[in-house]
C-alpha cells in the first residue's frame, strides 16, 4: 500500500485512540510513575491539579529527564512532567494528529473532546493504523 492509496482523511482520531487514561496528581513520585507504568504496559500517564489535566509524563520524559540525569527517584512527578499538554480534538482526522506529533516532535497527544481529555493517541497508533 503507497502513502496515496491510505486515506488519511477518513480515519478520525476518536478511531484509533485509546480511552483508557491513567492519571496521577503532582505529589506523585518518579519511583511511583516508573512502577505504573511498568505494571501497566504503558508510556504515559496524565498529571492533574485540582482535577484538571496539566502535564503527561511519557516514558520518554523518564528516560531523558530523571535517568539521564541521575535525579533521585522521590522527586515529584511536576518536576519531570512535560507541559502544557498538547492536545489535539477527537474529531480530526489522523493526518492532522501526524502533522501535530512531527511538528512538536512528540509521539503522544492527548485527545479532547469538549474541552476535556477523552483518550491518548500515540505514534505508534498511527502506524499500527498505516499498517492495516
Amino acid at each position: 500500500m503507497s502513502r496515496e492509496d491510505f486515506n488519511y482523511s477518513s480515519i478520525l482520531v476518536q478511531d484509533i485512540m485509546t480511552k483508557a487514561l491513567i492519571t496521577v496528581n503532582t505529589s506523585t513520585t518518579a519511583l511511583q510513575i516508573a512502577k505504573m507504568m511498568e505494571q501497566g504496559g504503558i508510556g504515559a500517564i496524565f498529571v492533574k491539579e485540582n482535577d484538571n489535566p496539566i502535564g503527561i509524563v511519557t516514558d520518554r520524559d523518564f528516560a531523558t529527564r530523571v535517568a539521564a540525569n541521575n535525579l533521585p527517584f522521590d522527586m515529584s512527578v511536576s518536576k519531570i512532567m512535560s507541559s502544557p499538554l498538547i492536545t489535539i480534538n477527537h474529531n480530526e482526522p489522523i493526518s492532522a494528529a501526524a502533522e501535530r506529533m512531527t511538528s512538536k516532535k512528540i509521539r503522544k497527544l492527548a485527545v479532547t473532546e469538549n474541552g476535556k481529555i477523552v483518550g491518548i493517541i500515540t505514534s505508534t497508533d498511527l502506524v499500527t493504523q498505516l499498517a492495516k
